[in-house]
């Protein structure tokens, strides 16, 4: 996984405001692969959250698949 590469979320994370199944960007590799800088938006650009996730956390984006959407004020 690259830089600006989208990553689907494997697991919850902070706090439970993260659900597994949301789609980040990578903004930095940290130590050749070993961490991860993803933020995550809302579909209208707004920063959710910038986490430092580790590679079982995450993966890669599969062709087959399509975006969804949830509300995070229902959350």
């Amino acid at each position: 996984m690259n830089e600006f590469d989208l990553v689907v979320l494997q697991e919850d994370v902070a706090d439970g405001r993260l659900k597994a199944g949301d789609v980040g960007i990578i903004l930095t590799v940290y130590n050749e692969g070993k961490a991860f800088e993803v933020e995550f938006v809302t579909l209208t650009g707004e920063a959710v959250a910038v986490e430092t996730l580790l590679p079982h956390q995450i993966r890669d984006v599969r062709a087959s698949e399509m975006l969804a959407v949830r509300d995070m004020a229902i959350d």
